[in-house]
């Protein structure tokens, strides 16, 4: 069986229907989303809403939470002061311009998912199977991703909240991480979703351009940090540094 699964939104409406058209336009037997529907981005209000009517199965995110629950913290890891009050500043934005019915839907998403298929049992989580905003880097201690291929109880676990995709087997268990529809972090700044295939254990990762400039346009006309279309446009990754000349 295959499914097409994305993460990651982060009130990116355009991106979200760039992925949404090209997920129609092939064939899966099912549709599955990891959270993170609002924040850092313009559109939650927009986003939320076309998740409500889409009847697509969506795991609640750390920032889902924060909204939904109108926390003081969103559950994220932040780098340095400065990211963090612009962080805090984006939390207080989308709570403030979030409905009320939408809040209630991202209180209602499940924590996890699971089903099988092809014999295979798979979850769905937004950060791990341990904790919604525990950050499952690529590059984490072998013996971490052992513990969670011993104790999930699970041949295949997807997940997000990185915002970068990759595969990777332990101990015969299959981790996916799918990327982020709205708010890459490696690079590349289109739209990013997974294609699992069930039967063969395996994954490939989709690419989708969309309208970059109405997001970071969108975020411009607000009082959100200019830094969040910056980062989108450049994917997430970091300004080139300076070079000095002697």
């Amino acid at each position: 069986m295959r499914f097409a699964i994305f993460s990651d939104i982060h009130g990116n409406l355009p991106a979200l229907e760039a992925a949404a058209a090209d997920i129609a336009g092939r064939r899966f037997d099912a549709v599955y989303c990891l959270g993170d529907l609002v924040g850092y981005a313009a559109f939650p209000n927009e986003v939320t809403e076309w998740m409500r009517t889409s009847g697509i199965p969506t795991i609640m995110g750390n920032y889902d939470d924060g909204v939904g629950f109108e926390r003081d913290d969103c559950g994220c890891a932040y780098r340095d002061p400065e990211e963090r009050a612009r962080g805090d500043r984006s939390l207080a934005w989308t709570k403030a311009h979030v409905s009320g019915d939408n809040k209630a839907y991202l209180r209602s998403l499940h924590k996890e998912i699971r089903f099988e298929a092809d014999g295979r049992r798979v979850l769905l989580v937004h950060g791990s199977p341990r904790k919604m905003n525990e950050y499952l880097f690529e590059d984490r201690a072998i013996s971490s991703f052992q513990r969670l291929a011993a104790s999930s109880n699970a041949d295949i676990i997807v997940f997000g909240h990185t915002h970068k995709p990759y595969t990777k087997v332990v101990d015969d268990v299959l981790f996916v991480n799918v990327g982020a529809v709205g708010k890459p972090k490696d690079g590349d700044w289109r739209a990013c979703y997974a294609v699992l295939d069930t039967a063969q254990s395996r994954c490939e990762f989709v690419r989708v351009e969309y309208d970059l400039k109405k997001v970071t346009d969108a975020i411009r006309a607000t009082d959100l940090p200019e830094e969040f279309a910056i980062d989108l446009e450049r994917g997430g990754s970091p300004p080139a540094p300076v070079q000095s000349h002697v």
